[in-house]
């Protein structure tokens, strides 16, 4: 990457951020399908909190200037915080990469929260204006509220509140400064262990990588080591949707990506994702999004 912000080549999208409101938070999206590094850029007016959470591979964020920058890797998330106003963000996601940001005003993290409280940060630090990186392992409580917060089966009028009640359930669990197994063990209600969590993620990655010719959800729960019956149940509860169910989206999502980089035609795009016929994909594609594939990509 270059060593300074002239001439870069991130750029601002908005359609990265699932969340705005004033004065209080931001949420953003990033969930590279392509095959090519993407970057973007995001300008802030205002003092917040930043929290990272890194899904899939790894990304970099950076602040200002691209050798100011936390690495995140699968798995783990950062908190960062800068006295600065004024700063540019700058998201790095190699293909293959998940990332989720939220962004609390500092006003706002005031009110949320008391300076006394005992929290996994750097309160001595905040108080004299220091920057603070502090990187965190995200649990799998955290996990299934961020695959929660991610999922589009709300209705799209009722998202906002939706997102804002998620964002104040992550904050408990990011802030809770209990012992973290005794918290998972007793107060998880969602995922068994994180054998399980692990076993489900892999049958995830399983289905994407075998998408052409998926597997059985038999042969997919005995490649994964777990019964038909949890795999159903403990997909649908990590990931909001049954197994098919989110490789159909992630199939439809990829579409998108290739229908708005124009490389490929539809019967090509078709084949990409496994469909026998470009019949096939152009049908799953209108029942999706109420239009079709050429429509799209014109638009």
């Amino acid at each position: 990457m270059k060593s300074s912000l002239e001439n870069h080549k991130y750029i601002d999208k908005s359609t990265q951020m699932l969340f705005n409101e004033k004065d209080t938070f931001k949420v953003f999206y990033f969930n590279n399908l392509s095959s090519e590094i993407e970057l973007y850029k995001h300008q802030l007016n205002n003092n917040y909190i930043q929290i990272y959470f890194c899904n899939n591979n790894e990304c970099t964020v950076a602040f200002n200037f691209e050798h100011c920058a936390t690495n995140l890797e699968a798995g783990n998330s950062t908190m960062v915080y800068f006295k600065d106003e004024k700063m540019n963000i700058l998201f790095n996601i190699p293909p293959k990469s998940e990332l989720i940001a939220v962004l609390i005003s500092i006003e706002y993290f005031h009110s949320l929260f008391s300076i006394e409280g005992n929290f996994l940060f750097n309160f001595n630090n905040f108080k004299v204006g220091k920057p603070i990186i502090e990187p965190k392992q995200i649990s799998p409580t955290i996990q299934f509220i961020l695959n929660q917060l991610t999922s589009k089966q709300i209705n799209k009028a009722l998202r906002p509140v939706y997102i804002k009640g998620k964002v104040y359930e992550l904050l408990s669990y990011y802030f809770n400064t209990a012992n973290e197994n005794e918290t998972e063990k007793e107060n998880c209600p969602y995922i068994a262990n994180e054998e399980t969590v692990s076993k489900i993620k892999h049958a995830k990655e399983i289905i994407i990588e075998e998408m052409i010719n998926p597997p059985s959800l038999e042969n997919l729960a005995k490649k994964v080591g777990l019964n038909i019956k949890k795999l159903k149940t403990d997909f649908k509860d990590f990931y909001g949707v049954p197994v098919f169910t989110f490789l159909l989206n992630y199939k439809m999502e990829l579409a998108k990506k290739l229908l708005q980089e124009q490389q490929l035609n539809v019967n090509e795009i078709a084949a990409q994702l496994g469909y026998s016929t470009s019949s096939h994909f152009i049908a799953a594609f209108k029942r999706k999004y109420k239009t079709t594939p050429k429509q799209y990509a014109k638009s």
